[in-house]
């Protein structure tokens, strides 16, 4: 006969394993977008859970004295499954810094797009980066890479166990800051190298014909070698994609050894 006992014991280990798979499904990139529905995280992640609890072994829950212990071992769950998801998801501010720089660039700072994802208004070409790396991710099943990324943590961070070092976690956030500059500038840098060329072209115009509006005309010449650029360097979208997602592989490495 098939045991379906399932003692107190067992049912604390289950809701400590469901409440950091839900914060993880809660902020990490692709299912934290607003278009994902709550009900298919909500059981995408209790799912997650059961098959974790099959996996992650032994089921003991660490000792706490009162209600107030478990609530202790509750939070901390979920602040490791927060930092592992914020660790990959904070990686998609790049696209948007580039987005930026290139949106100065070519004269389309002031165009801003509400973003029905985010909730939160991003400009032309960031938005465009954006959602040509997300669609990549998704054909690409780099998703399924976030999900066992997490569940491996469980060998390295048990139940209970997370330490959260400042020190790493500091260290790691720096880190990123300066990846975060270079990966963005490396993403536009083709734009900036164009529109470049074009302002030295427009002095050299301004000093040959003196009498021409040049500001009247490089706005215009601006947009139309900027949406011309984006249209040749599409074929780059996969490689920026690459640089995105080690990324997010560094970080989420960085942030599971920062609680170790």
């Amino acid at each position: 006969m098939i045991d379906y006992s399932f003692s107190i014991s067992d049912l604390e280990y289950f809701l400590l394993i469901f409440t950091r798979v839900s914060c993880f499904i809660f902020i990490a990139p692709f299912f934290s977008t607003k278009n994902v529905p709550r009900r298919l995280r909500a059981g995408l992640s209790f799912f997650i859970s059961l098959l974790l609890y099959a996996v992650v072994t032994p089921h003991v829950v660490p000792e706490y004295s009162t209600v107030l212990g478990y609530a202790v071992l509750v939070l901390k769950e979920g602040i490791t499954g927060l930092l592992i998801g914020f660790g990959a998801t904070i990686c998609n501010s790049i696209v948007l810094l580039a987005g930026k720089v290139a949106d100065m660039e070519i004269g389309l700072s002031m165009v801003q797009l509400f973003d029905p994802l985010t909730n939160e208004a991003s400009g032309f070409v960031g938005g465009f980066y954006q959602y040509g790396i997300l669609v990549i991710m998704f054909v690409t099943n780099a998703h399924y890479y976030f999900i066992r990324a997490f569940c491996e943590s469980y060998q390295l961070i048990p139940i209970g166990g997370a330490k959260i070092n400042t020190e790493k976690l500091l260290t790691s956030l720096i880190q990123f800051m300066g990846d975060y500059v270079s990966i963005a500038f490396r993403i536009c840098i083709p734009l900036i190298a164009s529109i470049l060329i074009l302002n030295c072209l427009l002095g050299v115009l301004a000093k040959i014909a003196p009498q021409v509006n040049m500001f009247s005309v490089g706005i215009q010449l601006k947009i139309l070698v900027g949406m011309s650029v984006l249209f040749f360097t599409i074929g780059m979208l996969p490689n920026i994609a690459n640089y995105i997602f080690e990324e997010m592989k560094v970080m989420m490495t960085a942030f599971v050894y920062s609680m170790q």
